[in-house]
Formats: C-alpha cells, structure tokens, sequence
C-alpha cells in the first residue's frame, strides 16, 4: 500500500501476527482500487471473558476520493470472533465489497437512474379526455386521460405540475403514467 497503515490495538496486546495479517489484507485492498488514500484498523477486545474467551471486534477506516467506507464487526453479531483471524477476515471482505460497489459507481459501471421528468398541465380539454404538458425546455407533449395514474385527469387543473414518463407515440412525444405533484394538482 502506498499510504502507512495505521493499526492500533485496544484491550490487547500488540500482536506482530495480526498487524501482518492486516497489512496483508489491506494491500489486497489496491487489486480493487489503486487510489486508496488511507487505511485506519482498530482491533478491540471490549469485554474480558475469562471463562469463556475474549471476542474481537475490528474497525476499518478506508478513505478514497469523494468517499469513506467505514467497517466495524461487532462480537455480538457473531459468535465466531474469538478468532480475531475471522474478525479481521470478515471487516475486510465487507470492506472490498463496498468498495467494488463504489469502484463500479465511480467508473460507470453502475446504470444511474434518470430523473422522472417534471412538466405544468398548459391545456387541457376535459370533455375530449387529453391535455398538454409543458416541460422547463419549452417542449409540448400530449397526454390522455387514461395516462393520469389513479383516476387523476378530471382532478388535474391548468398549471399543475405533474411527474410523467415521455414515450414515442404516433404522431409525436406523449406522456404516460403522469402523476400530478405539488399545490396546484387538484388533489
């Protein structure tokens, strides 16, 4: 890793075996993502069990560009973090899976969900069962009544700023599933 490491140890000993076995997890971290800006681990035994045996609990700080990833595993959620190899294995498995999914965001490999398009009702004609709607570009684009999600049309008012989806139709761009939004909807 191209940054230090930091590692502390809290309620335990420092252990040159598991600040290895950190710094190897962590340096396994860049075959994901090669601009980590640091790496901050913190491994905790919060409660001393002398009968029973002390539970690990480790953090993970990782910081990259635009983001933080923050891992904690916790002894209460798993019985097996008396082994702190298991602890130390599961924060960093939950931390390459968080940052693969933000690697894939940062890259574009994620598909973005458009924004549903907002317009105003400028015309409307009630007893032939269509209307306009007016988008901030200028555009018009002719809905019906059936279009108005939940029986909305006869409620809907010139005005009226409604959510819709544009869809290709015959003679030109309408709109469906419309769902009226805001003061001047009607409802």
């Amino acid at each position: 890793m191209r940054l230090p490491i930091q590692i502390s140890f809290h309620n335990l000993n420092p252990s040159d075996e598991i600040e290895a076995m950190i710094r190897a997890e962590a340096e396994r971290l860049e075959d994901y993502y090669d601009r980590i800006m640091s790496c901050r681990v913190v491994v905790d035994v919060p409660h001393r069990h002398h009968k029973e045996g002390n539970y690990y609990q480790v953090r993970v700080d990782l910081k990259i560009p635009g983001a933080e990833i923050v891992v904690r595993r916790e002894p209460a959620e798993h019985a097996e973090y008396r082994d702190v190899d298991i602890a130390i294995r599961d924060a960093f498995d939950e931390v390459r899976r968080q940052l693969e999914d933000r690697v894939h965001i940062v890259r574009g490999h994620v598909k973005a969900h458009e924004p549903i398009p907002h317009a105003r009702v400028v015309r409307l004609m009630p007893e032939d069962g269509y209307g306009f709607l007016e988008t901030p570009d200028g555009r018009e684009i002719y809905f019906h009544e059936h279009s108005v999600l939940d029986g909305g049309f006869r409620t809907l008012k010139v005005g009226a700023e409604v959510r819709f989806v544009e869809e290709e139709g015959e003679k030109g761009p309408q709109a469906s599933t419309v769902r009226a939004v805001g003061r001047h909807s009607g409802a």
